[in-house]
């Protein structure tokens, strides 16, 4: 062999080892996951969890090999609790980042501060809040329970109970408005009376006045849609006013654990529907619990938001290696078009709603004792999250990117 054929070989050899040195560090590209979080601020106290279970999923995820191979990479930012930053870091992730998906946002309010900005970039973001439904967006995946999952039981099973006069507290804006709607429209259907209903700013601390109307009222139950640690002083207030009147919520213990945080007997008798908290005693429940407080030991509670987010990762993944490990919008959609993305969740078995991209739940409702204590008097199975689809809303058919109402559902085809 010539030296001009040696060194030809020499580098056809050498030029297909930097080829296989390239394509091993393509396959090994790590796939990014924004979290976008309120890890301070008037939220952080239901969000860090948050953070910690995407950490602990992204942990085993990549101990195990990681997504079709490549690692997880996580980029996180504090949002503070602070509306303006979910804009600026939700461009920030998706244009400078580069990320392939995000985790984002604890308020509707920051959600709908971002979701333009989503759409505007073709991202992809999950939402994985409990929340007032009705977003029909195809680059938004929610984990969280909505209205039709929460008070649908929740409702019916209190005034059977306790009787058809309902009084409403609720936060004043999108969740709090929409989430009263859909009780106004419960206890009407199952043949109640709304008694009162009151809409608070968030920020306000005195509930001394609402206190004297809800008394006045005589209602025979209170649902409690009260967001924030500023609100969440109406309960010891009202427990110091001997109000003594049963409660329902669909975002109190399952978020901020307030019955951990409040000192007995202040939520005596509050009733929440949630897809999960800590004291659910199920092997899968308390595995997933093992594993979250051995990773993060001075974690205070694990609430419904952070089993969300924890289940959200290995979807993703499940998704994304259906889809031969493209992290394409696109490609993930088909694949939830199919209608089977499900797991086992701590919470038991949940599947994507391909129509909407929400989420089916096991439905607990909890009940606090005087004590603060948890027990579980009814416990729903695979409540699906039924009223978008019903509506209109298909998002294998079409992209509205719109949030629908009871009273503003989609519009018909």
């Amino acid at each position: 062999m010539t030296g001009k054929a040696k060194r030809g070989l020499r580098a056809a050899a050498l030029t297909g080892t930097l080829l296989l040195g390239v394509s091993q560090a393509l396959a090994a590209d790590p796939i990014k996951l924004g979290v976008l979080e309120d890890q301070s601020g008037d939220f952080a106290v239901a969000t860090i969890g948050k953070v910690h279970a995407i950490q602990l999923a992204a942990d085993e995820i990549n101990a195990k090999g990681g997504i079709a191979g490549r690692p997880l990479e996580l980029v996180v930012y504090d949002t503070q609790s602070d509306n303006t930053r979910y804009q600026e870091f939700m461009r920030r992730v998706l244009q400078r980042d580069k990320v392939d998906a995000v985790f984002a946002g604890f308020s509707s309010a920051s959600r709908e501060a971002y979701r333009p900005i989503v759409d505007q970039l073709d991202g992809l973001a999950f939402y994985n809040n409990q929340y007032e439904g009705g977003v029909c967006d195809s680059h938004m995946i929610v984990t969280g329970a909505v209205p039709e999952q929460q008070f649908s039981t929740l409702i019916p099973w209190m005034m059977e109970k306790y009787g058809k006069k309902v009084y409403t507290l609720a936060a004043d804006y999108n969740f709090g408005q929409i989430s009263a709607e859909w009780v106004r429209n419960i206890v009407k259907e199952n043949g109640g009376e709304m008694v009162g209903e009151e809409f608070i700013p968030l920020g306000v601390s005195q509930f001394s006045q609402s206190i004297q109307n809800i008394q006045k009222a005589k209602p025979d139950f209170v649902v409690t849609l009260l967001v924030g640690t500023a609100q969440a002083s109406y309960y010891e207030q009202a427990a110091a006013a001997n109000v003594g009147l049963p409660m329902a919520s669909s975002v109190n213990v399952g978020q901020g654990y307030e019955h951990k945080r409040f000192k007995p007997p202040s939520l005596k008798d509050m009733y929440v529907t949630t897809n999960y908290i800590e004291e659910i005693d199920s092997p899968s429940s308390k595995d997933f619990l093992a594993k979250f407080k051995a990773k993060f030991p001075s974690e205070p509670y694990v609430n419904q938001e952070a089993e969300n987010s924890y289940l959200a990762v290995y979807l993703y993944k499940q998704m994304v290696e259906r889809a031969n490990g493209s992290t394409k919008r696109d490609d993930l959609r088909k694949i939830i078009a199919q209608g089977d993305v499900c797991m086992d969740a701590p919470e038991g078995k949940v599947c994507l709603d391909p129509k909407s991209q929400h989420m089916s739940h096991t439905i607990y409702l909890a009940k606090v004792g005087a004590d603060h204590s948890i027990t579980f008097p009814k416990v729903w199975q695979d409540i699906k999250p039924y009223w978008l689809g019903d509506a209109g809303c298909d998002l294998t058919k079409n992209d509205p990117q719109a949030q629908y109402t009871p009273s503003n559902p989609p519009p018909k085809s």
